[in-house]
């Protein structure tokens, strides 16, 4: 399965270099993948959820929890719990402020070996977040499975340096070049976005 021509074929790649999007990190990008849209995609939700679950099977063997990353990651770190047969649960940003004062929901037993379920990967600070929360709770993180990276290297060190794993279905590279050769961007296009890249990079 070509998930990248998945995503390109729901619209969930979004290119505006004259008005660039906003990244949780105040990071200014010329594209944004929205992966919520696969939601509303069956066929392409039914390819992409069983992919992370190969991903899951073939990295991490030892799963036995899943955890989605709120929000986007929830809708997906469940449909693959399902087709995986495995609990799951999901990490707040922050504990509530009301009824149990939660920030993990779900039953996570202390030494529980979990997968966190990530929609994206920018900078990986929001998702690292979450695998400190786990730590905390006693969870063994084995690693992160997300549909889509940006491929930064801050986000490579910073997991790197976490002692996680991560592994994503789809890269940018492989994003971009599939958009050229589906006609969905041009080639000065693909250039000015791996060049957005590259300069974070640097």
């Amino acid at each position: 399965m070509n998930y990248s021509e998945a995503l390109l074929s729901i619209g969930a790649v979004f290119l505006r270099p004259d008005e660039p999007f906003t990244w949780a990190s105040g990071i200014k990008s010329p594209i944004y993948c929205d992966n919520r849209l696969i939601l509303s995609a069956p066929e392409q939700r039914y390819e992409i959820e069983h992919g992370l679950a190969e991903q899951v099977r073939a990295h991490f063997p030892d799963c036995e929890m899943l955890m989605g990353t709120a929000t986007a990651g929830i809708a997906h770190a469940a449909l693959v719990a399902d087709i995986m047969g495995l609990p799951m649960g999901y990490v707040r940003s922050s504990s509530k402020s009301h009824g149990r004062n939660n920030q993990i929901e779900g039953k996570l037993t202390k030494g529980a070996r979990v997968v966190v379920i990530e929609d994206l990967i920018s900078t990986g600070g929001s998702c690292l977040e979450v695998v400190h929360a786990l730590r905390d709770a006693g969870a063994e993180v084995l690693g992160v499975i997300s549909i889509f990276t940006y491929g930064l290297a801050c986000a490579t060190d910073a997991f790197n340096a976490a002692g996680v794993k991560s592994h994503s279905l789809v890269c940018l590279d492989e994003l971009v070049g599939d958009a050229v050769r589906y006609g969905y961007i041009r080639e000065e296009q693909r250039g000015m976005v791996l060049a957005f890249r590259d300069s974070l990079n640097r």
